[in-house]
């Protein structure tokens, strides 16, 4: 929503945010001026698109207070981890558009990464209203279903891990007898630098690793370290994990 309000995309008298939890509902007018209420079945009339963002234990609940009301000129665009579009069409009843994605945290400053599938009576004018929310905050791609499991292990979960190695690069930089501020500004620096050089110079990862690795230097010996600790084989068993479980949160599986 935030990403949503500063891009332009729409404006505050536009969305109509409920929650649970008043003093919740009171933060988020509050900080953005928006309609709040603990009405469900009353926000989403006369809405273009009813967005669902709940934890996926909350989906039956939720979909006992909407169903019957979402009309079939509405689009639900889900960002509920884990929850097939069956599922949801199911549980609103009808032939309702839902569009399944999963975006990730960097939406909120425009730089976010999603994916995003249709169910089965989502056509291409529903997934181009969806693709035009998703894209006002950063960047989607369309993926047939079955593997939006990958996408929420792979970019969904991904800020964590970035977040993860972050911390560690700037602890080792503490060790190294830097201050944490300058420690954290190379290192914040030095990620989004890669990043953006990755992606505008369309560079493959291996490009950017030979390129600031020279014979015999700093860098070689770093990744040499890196390699023998299995850092690679960690990330692929600790994506594979984060996928296996979004499968097990889809069968109804205990709270993540």
């Amino acid at each position: 929503m935030a990403g949503l309000l500063a891009s332009g995309w729409c404006g505050p008298g536009d969305i109509v945010v409920t929650g649970r939890r008043p003093e919740r509902l009171a933060q988020l007018h509050d900080a953005h001026r928006v309609a709040t209420t603990l009405d469900n079945a009353g926000a989403i009339r006369g809405a273009r698109i009813v967005v669902l963002a709940v934890k996926p234990q909350d989906i039956t609940s939720l979909l006992t207070t909407i169903s019957g009301r979402v009309l079939p000129e509405q689009v639900v665009l889900s960002v509920i981890a884990a929850i097939p579009t069956l599922a949801i069409e199911s549980g609103l009843g009808g032939s309702i558009p839902v569009v399944r994605a999963m975006p990730n945290a960097p939406s909120t400053v425009h730089q976010g990464m999603a994916g995003m599938s249709a169910g089965r009576y989502a056509g291409p004018p529903h997934m181009e209203l969806a693709a035009g929310v998703l894209g006002a905050v950063g960047r989607v791609v369309e993926v047939p279903e079955n593997y939006l499991d990958a996408v929420t292990a792979i970019s969904g979960s991904g800020p964590a891990y970035f977040a993860l190695l972050a911390e560690a690069m700037i602890e080792a930089g503490i060790l190294l007898g830097l201050s944490r501020e300058i420690s954290t500004q190379l290192v914040i620096q030095t990620m989004l630098g890669s990043a953006t050089l990755l992606r505008d110079e369309a560079m493959h990862p291996v490009e950017l690793r030979e390129m600031v690795t020279s014979p015999g230097g700093t860098t070689i010996r770093a990744i040499q370290v890196l390699e023998q600790s299995g850092v690679r084989a960690a990330f692929l068993n600790a994506i594979q994990a984060a996928m296996q479980r979004s499968q097990e949160l889809a069968g109804g599986s205990a709270q993540s």
